[in-house]
């Protein structure tokens, strides 16, 4: 490969991976929505997710925000430049700090 001048680029680890065998949780719960987002309750059905920004010259943000499919209001939200378990730990314990009294009885978060 020297020869020829041939490069072959290593491919990066999939973060995904490594933070599902981190946590060993591979089981899959039962669908309570069954994609009925609004619940017509504030507080009842709360949707979470992280979200890849790009700023300045190539370096990457991740976003994690708890939203209310009801009112479609972001109630929480938790910016990192690591994807790791504590950005989604830390939006949860923000949303409990800031808006335990908001949620309704039998609330529950959905994610992909």
């Amino acid at each position: 490969m020297k020869k020829y001048k041939i490069i072959c680029p290593i491919r990066n680890a999939n973060s995904y991976k490594k933070m599902l065998k981190a946590t060993q949780e591979h089981s899959v719960l039962p669908n309570l929505l069954n994609r009925n987002f609004k619940q017509g309750i504030p507080g009842k059905a709360l949707l979470t997710d992280i979200t890849y920004l790009y700023y300045g010259n190539g370096h990457k943000a991740y976003l994690s925000t708890i939203l209310d499919s009801s009112t479609n209001e972001i109630l929480a939200y938790n910016v990192s430049n690591r994807l790791t378990l504590d950005l989604a730990i830390d939006t949860l314990l923000k949303l409990k700090r800031i808006r335990h009294t908001l949620l309704a009885e039998g609330a529950f978060i959905h994610s992909d």
